[in-house]
């Protein structure tokens, strides 16, 4: 700790901006989200159906963007003082109570989930409060930011206090009222993006957070199962998955989206990165969860509709996500990996659809195959031979 009370300080701007990386507290921050990704991961595996996977996401979405709301802050105003490491501590507290709510999230712990999101949620516009106190420039946009966020929590604080249906349409309310905040002040953001090293870095270490899900995903499945020649192979293909996951989105974020946003003077392409990664990231955690029940079905038996949709269905949204990230140069630029990426969910979904009676190894081995083509051609398409300087390819 650098002083025992520092005011926020301004952490971004092209004139002052140096390298930066994610601190120890912010690392120790993350770790309350592998918690709760965790504990959303053994809800979806409970709930393999339809409405399980909207309730998955339904869960999801706050425990996502509760992670969000820090992370911009912190990229923007962290500073190292007792204050703002005991705001932290409340941000874990209301974090952990999320993660603790989750498995009953949508019945009898509702109230618990909602409120625990609320208070995290005021934590924030506390932190955007103190931040417009200290830094005049900024404070246009942490009043909006605070107003916004004070409006959404309130939403959901009033939800706790009405029947359960009528709960979850205020909970999509204030959802929609959070989201909204930021694209209402795309003016306000121009004069203070984010830093252009260190919020692409969090970014890739939520990513790599729910890429570790799958990866435990493979450990639970097989450790659950007789071992034979069938779990084995079946595992190995889970963990290529989740090899070529990692591989073509960190292969691929050559893309700067916050000096693009300069360069244009439009936010555009932020709002773009910021919102297709929820997509993804919800993609990567089914994905896990697909795994394992793939690992833990009986080899000699076809593959439920379900789990065959699942993971089908969940590889194709990851695929889906990064080809739109491709496409508009949020990650790299390339016309030609974007189209590989949509045509790869294309077959996913080909064999979701016409793969009943598939038993688990033949499922797991064409989604493993159809993502491993992925990383074939991204290292055909980088060689030195064929590296071209058109962004077009």
């Amino acid at each position: 700790m650098a002083n025992f009370i520092q005011p926020p300080r301004l952490r971004i701007g092209e004139e002052t901006e140096e390298e930066r990386r994610a601190t120890w507290l912010e690392l120790f921050y993350d770790l309350v989200f592998v918690v709760a990704v965790a504990q959303l991961a053994h809800y979806l595996k409970e709930h393999i159906s339809l409405s399980g996977l909207l309730g998955f996401v339904f869960l999801f979405i706050p425990v996502w963007w509760s992670w969000i709301g820090t992370t911009f802050y912190a990229n923007r105003f962290d500073s190292d003082d007792l204050i703002r490491r005991l705001l932290v501590g409340l941000h874990m507290l209301t974090a952990a109570a999320m993660a603790i709510n989750i498995h009953h999230g949508l019945n009898d712990s509702s109230v618990g989930f909602a409120l625990a999101y609320a208070l995290g949620r005021i934590v924030l516009v506390v932190e955007y409060l103190r931040a417009g106190i200290h830094i005049p420039t900024a404070r246009p946009l942490t009043t909006r930011y605070a107003i916004g966020f004070a409006i959404a929590a309130f939403v959901w604080i009033i939800s706790v206090f009405v029947p359960l249906r009528w709960r979850f349409v205020l909970w999509a309310l204030g959802i929609i009222i959070d989201f909204a905040t930021p694209i209402t002040a795309r003016k306000l953001q121009l004069g203070l993006l984010p830093h252009a090293s260190h919020l692409p870095e969090r970014f890739g270490l939520f990513t790599m957070i729910v890429l570790g899900e799958a990866i435990i995903a493979v450990v639970n499945g097989v450790s659950e199962q007789k071992w034979d020649i069938f779990t084995v192979i079946s595992a190995a293909f889970g963990l290529c998955i989740a090899f070529s996951l990692w591989w073509i989105y960190f292969d691929n974020l050559g893309g700067t989206p916050i000096q693009t946003a300069r360069t244009q003077g439009s936010t555009g392409v932020i709002n773009l990165w910021l919102y297709t990664h929820l997509p993804l990231v919800i993609g990567i955690a089914a994905t896990g969860v697909g795994v394992e029940e793939v690992l833990l079905s009986k080899p000699t038996l076809a593959l439920p509709d379900s789990y065959r949709w699942l993971i089908c269905g969940a590889v194709a949204l990851c695929l889906l996500a990064i080809g739109i990230l491709h496409r508009y140069g949020v990650i790299r630029y390339c016309k030609i990996r974007s189209k590989y990426r949509f045509g790869a969910a294309i077959v996913l979904i080909a064999i979701a659809i016409l793969g009943k009676g598939l038993l688990p190894i033949a499922v797991i081995a064409l989604v493993a195959v159809v993502a491993i083509v992925q990383v074939v051609q991204d290292l055909y398409q980088s060689r030195p031979t064929t590296r071209l300087v058109d962004p077009e390819i």
